[in-house]
């Protein structure tokens, strides 16, 4: 669609490449026409922190607030007791409410980096959904909320019609979900005056279900705006890797790790990515895309400098840096590595290099390790590692060995006196 919007917020959103699809372009463009007005997202209380595919998300909301209007980071304490079913192929395990309460701590500190909290006009707000579902009466929720959705039409929506399609269970608490979520968006807009939510394109229907609960109730005006689903240009899902998940908390995932896989982004992707995760200009953005050879992996170093000093500083990007550069371009072993520190009792008799690469976070798996080893990926010192029976005492670790798999992963092994 060509819509050309003139208020700044929708502007970016749309020349970033944020906007997947809104509900009504011209009357969410005028309604941001005005300063301050509030939009959120929900974020679940799933993990202690949320991870690199929530950051398209996170970065919507910080435009949002550069723009003028008001963020709102709605927490899931209510809604994670119950779990989104959409487009999963399985239940998610139900969590207890203290450690829903301490996922939301840690979740916390990524947002302080991103967006300003406080009491002025277009400050962020966060809330958790526990305020009010925590405290709802079952039969009066029914009878004043429940009503007003058609199971057929929930029953047509993707993300359900998906999991039904392939046989897969679908259970009544998950059912509940996208009702919960819909009355989320009313009571935001009763006691906030929110008027937009925004998400994933798989939050669609949910998004749509609390615009039209809030018509039939309150009789207000609200909109919806989604965002793509991001993969990268392998196909794969944003935010995931063989090592696993690339968390936004420094104690789940160091700072230099962050910036690793920013710097290993696909020539493909920089240019888009640039958009998305960073401030950078439009032109340059646009400059990145056209880059080859030594430029693109220039351009590269830029963008994992630019998301890594939203996330975590410009100290750590300026440090990750200096680390990747003393380890791949003059073959050192740099300050910032992800180190593994082992105690005496550990190495009592000798450790293997196997149980090493593992605990190091190399490998996931002894026999993963194996064939790492065996394929010739493995090095030791940067020289290479054939012997998968060896093992390392104490004196063999009395100064720091660097363990390598492939040419990008990297990590110190120490024992600590």
């Amino acid at each position: 669609m060509t819509y050309h919007p003139k208020s700044d917020f929708l502007h970016v959103m749309m020349s970033r490449g944020f906007l997947a699809d809104c509900t009504d372009y011209q009357g969410l463009d005028e309604a941001m026409l005005k300063p301050g007005t509030p939009a959120y997202i929900g974020f679940d209380a799933t993990a202690k922190s949320l991870h690199v595919g929530s950051l398209i998300q996170i970065m919507m909301l910080r435009w949002l607030q550069k723009t003028g209007g008001k963020p709102i980071t709605l927490m899931g304490g209510g809604t994670t007791k119950v779990g989104d079913p959409s487009f999963r192929a399985d239940e998610r395990p139900l969590l207890t409410p203290e450690a829903i309460d301490a996922n939301i701590d840690g979740i916390k500190q990524v947002f302080a980096k991103y967006l300003t909290y406080g009491d002025g006009p277009s400050d962020a707000l966060m809330i958790n959904n526990a305020e009010w579902l925590d405290g709802l009466n079952y039969l009066e929720f029914l009878r004043d909320i429940g009503r007003h959705f058609s199971i057929n039409r929930m029953l047509a929506f993707e993300s359900v019609k998906s999991r039904l399609d392939r046989e897969q269970s679908l259970s009544f608490l998950e059912f509940n979900y996208m009702i919960l979520q819909a009355y989320d968006f009313l009571e935001l807009n009763r006691r906030y005056g929110c008027v937009l939510q925004m998400g994933g394109s798989d939050q669609w229907g949910n998004i749509v279900n609390g615009i039209d609960l809030t018509r039939r109730v309150l009789d207000h005006q609200i909109f919806g705006l989604t965002s793509p689903l991001l993969t990268t240009s392998d196909g794969r899902k944003m935010g995931k890797t063989q090592s696993g998940a690339i968390w936004l908390n420094a104690d789940m995932l160091s700072p230099y790790e962050f910036w690793q896989f920013w710097r290993n982004t696909s020539d493909a992707d920089v240019g888009r990515f640039a958009r998305l995760y960073t401030e950078l200009p439009l032109d340059e953005c646009a400059r990145f895309e056209k880059l080859e050879g030594a430029e693109i992996n220039a351009a590269k170093i830029v963008l994992a400098n630019a998301v890594t000093t939203l996330c975590h500083g410009p100290d750590a990007a300026a440090a990750a840096e200096a680390t990747a550069r003393e380890v791949f371009e003059k073959g050192g072993v740099g300050d910032d590595l992800p180190t593994l520190a082992l105690t005496g009792a550990e190495v009592e008799g000798g450790i293997s290099v196997v149980q090493l690469i593992v605990r190091a976070g190399l490998a996931k798996t002894g026999k993963e390790a194996k064939r790492l080893i065996a394929e010739n990926g493995a090095r030791i010192d940067d020289a290479p590692l054939t012997d998968a029976g060896m093992m390392l005492d104490a004196a063999a670790l009395a100064s720091p060995i660097k363990l390598s798999a492939g040419k990008k992963r990297h990590a110190l092994v120490t024992l600590t006196p």
